[in-house]
């Protein structure tokens, strides 16, 4: 049966091919984070760029646009078209990105925990899936890392000549450079994931293939499992589930596992999102931090 072949699977010892995964897996969390923590300082350049004739609050974003531009990541750009009006054509275009940026990345960590887990032997499993998510946290240092260097880049390369009050013109190219910086990992993530084979777990047990299920992993895996397929391949179930994903017979099986699972996830999201994202704004208020500390 196809449960032999996971079982080979799960007893399989750690190899290449398993750290190869947790890289594979972990640089979509990582392009995540990365596209998802470099808003905050982005948005303190815009407030440099093109809010430097503000009167009241000079060099600050309105609290209505900045709040705005942060929520399209998962609310789209409705609202955010709205409140932007004429501005200058940039604003709506990025935000209409951010927002489908933002569905990308709520499907691609429960998608990496899913292909590292389906991946990984038994033993190994929790331990691998927590380096897959460590990512995140690297995703964060190198967002940090890039805008602070490209920043810093600019500023050496401007006229020495400038007032601490003037914002150097390439400033409107920095900001621009930082976000181009984080296609780079999404590339090669979608190439190397382009390149995997569908885990075993799945070809075996949803398409009924225990024999390529075995010919994928081998290919990956120093394990010979073919000949336990070949000599007892897989049954087909005796009641195969015959209704679709959007149906209400799949609400009733799995409905309220899938809402729990959501609701937890979005719970713990609206604490650690809004007060990473909105950090600056914390700690000048409520710190007394001066503005320049704040970027």
């Amino acid at each position: 049966m196809g449960l032999r072949v996971l079982s080979a699977l799960d007893a399989a010892k750690i190899q290449y091919y398993h750290f190869k995964a947790i890289i594979v897996a972990g640089m979509g969390l990582f392009t995540d984070a990365y596209d998802l923590f470099c808003i905050p300082p982005i948005m303190k350049l815009l407030g440099r760029v093109y809010y430097e004739d503000n009167r009241d609050d000079k060099y600050q974003i309105p609290q209505a646009v900045l709040a705005t531009m942060l929520g399209t990541v998962l609310l789209g750009t409705v609202i955010g078209q709205l409140v932007f009006g004429p501005k200058p054509a940039f604003l709506p275009v990025w935000g209409f990105f951010r927002f489908f940026l933002g569905l990308g990345i709520g499907g691609d960590y429960p998608l990496s925990a899913t292909i590292m887990s389906e991946f990984s032997n038994k033993n190994t499993r929790g331990a691998f899936i927590a380096a897959v998510f460590s990512m995140q946290g690297l995703g964060i240092l190198a967002s940090s890392t890039v805008t602070m260097v490209v920043s810093k880049t600019f500023e050496a390369a401007a006229s020495k000549n400038l007032s601490n009050d003037h914002t150097p013109e390439d400033a409107d190219i920095a900001w621009r450079v930082i976000l181009m910086l984080g296609a780079v990992p999404a590339g090669l993530t979608y190439y190397w994931r382009m390149m995997m084979p569908e885990t075993a777990r799945y070809t075996a047990l949803v398409e009924n293939n225990a024999l390529q299920a075995a010919k994928d992993m081998e290919k990956v895996l120093d394990v010979s499992i073919c000949h336990i397929a070949e000599d007892d391949p897989i049954q087909p179930p005796q009641n195969p589930p015959s209704y679709p994903l959007f149906s209400m017979q799949f609400l009733r099986v799995h409905g309220m596992d899938l809402f729990s699972c959501a609701t937890t996830w979005l719970i713990l999201d609206i604490a650690f999102y809004s007060s990473s994202l909105f950090q600056s704004q914390i700690y000048k208020k409520h710190l007394g931090l001066q503005r320049h500390y704040c970027l």
